[in-house]
């Protein structure tokens, strides 16, 4: 811990100003965020497009790193608006018939997972649910859902509200074994957690960069298994689009067989380079370092919730990066404020608070966090 905290705290300008752990909602980011957009504004404001060819090679280099991240090839890789954008576009591009199934834990999933799919309601998809199992989604449990007209099985690699962290490769396997596409809702891990598309049988996964990715709002990686490229036809398209975007003098409309014919038209590079910065730190601190850094600290912080007789959860064998309890006295809501007033950021989830830390996080915020909870 305290190599890491040497190394990489200082990046962190937050832990200046207050104990920020609260990375499941919205995370701040770091100063070498701050100076890759800074210095493409800068680009842009004295040369306009001059070097456009560097932004594109720096575009690249992002969705390169974030393939490494995710155990995945460059062309199965885009970049989305957010979580939702992604899971839309997968949903939207599918061709379904109507009577067929996607299967969801409607009780447990964040609605950027939920939404997508009962929007297609109206093209005669309905929603199988998924059982809830003590805040996950077991093996188990998407084995009974999964039904003759299941097309899509969609869960959360952590689930938002409860930290309890989906055996992945047990779904993707049977999922694969079914013949059922495995859809994943990416954004309470990546970054933070090893997890490689591969090995899971992800068929598709999206995740938006401003939680455990430490980047921008509004900017976030697609995942596309490349043998269902050919199934996947964009909802949006555009001048990107298409095999030959530049020629802008002869229309010939054939879709791009990679990822990022998701991608309709010009993105925001400010964005794209800020994430780029972003997955680079990452990248350097390792995310397996990262995701150890992580689970010892929460470790740490259940020592004196339970000590403080406060019942956390969920249990070390299903958490990543999330730990909730129920406070000593009053609200979850209650309990927030209190800790916020002392310079704790905290959230409320479903009548719980909720713990999250990041890998710059140190005693510090240990220290702050054991305060407030002794103080009720």
């Amino acid at each position: 811990m305290a190599d890491t905290l040497a190394s990489f705290r200082g990046l962190f300008p937050v832990t200046r100003t207050c104990h920020y752990l609260n990375h499941a909602a919205v995370s701040p980011t770091s100063t070498r965020v701050r100076d890759a957009v800074q210095d493409w504004v800068g680009d842009l404001l004295h040369h306009g497009m001059a070097n456009i060819s560097d932004w594109v090679r720096r575009e690249r280099e992002t969705r390169t790193v974030a393939a490494r991240i995710l155990g995945a090839s460059l062309d199965e890789m885009a970049f989305v608006r957010s979580t939702s954008h992604g899971l839309s576009a997968f949903a939207e591009g599918l061709a379904w018939q109507p009577g067929e199934e996607v299967a969801v834990c409607t009780e447990l999933e964040y609605p950027a997972n939920v939404y997508p799919w009962m929007h297609l309601a109206e093209r005669g998809v309905m929603v199988r649910p998924i059982e809830a199992t003590e805040g996950g989604v077991t093996c188990e449990a998407v084995g009974r859902a999964i039904g003759r007209q299941t097309r899509v099985v969609s869960v959360s690699s952590v689930e938002f509200a409860t930290g309890v962290a989906n055996d992945l490769e047990a779904i993707g396997a049977l999922c694969r074994e079914r013949d059922v596409l495995f859809c994943v809702d990416g954004i309470q891990s990546v970054g933070a957690f090893p997890l490689d598309v591969v090995k899971a049988n992800i068929d598709f996964l999206a995740a938006d960069s401003h939680k455990w990715q430490l980047g921008l709002p509004g900017i976030g990686v697609a995942y596309v298994r490349r043998a269902i490229l050919p199934r996947l036809r964009p909802s949006v398209v555009g001048w990107k689009s298409v095999k030959n975007p530049l020629d802008f003098d002869h229309l010939h409309f054939e879709l791009r067989e990679v990822a990022a014919k998701l991608v309709e038209g010009t993105q925001s590079f400010a964005s794209i380079l800020g994430m780029g910065a972003a997955l680079a730190l990452l990248d350097d601190v390792g995310i397996d370092r990262i995701a150890a850094q992580i689970t010892a600290w929460l470790d740490e912080a259940e020592k004196f919730l339970v000590a403080a007789g406060l019942a956390p959860g969920p249990a070390p064998a299903v958490r990543k990066g999330i730990l909730t309890f129920r406070p000593p006295s009053g609200t979850a809501e209650e309990f927030m404020n209190r800790a916020s007033k002392a310079g704790v950021v905290l959230s409320a989830r479903r009548g719980r608070v909720r713990i999250s830390p990041h890998f710059y996080n140190g005693e510090t915020e240990l220290a702050a966090l054991a305060a407030v909870v002794r103080g009720g």
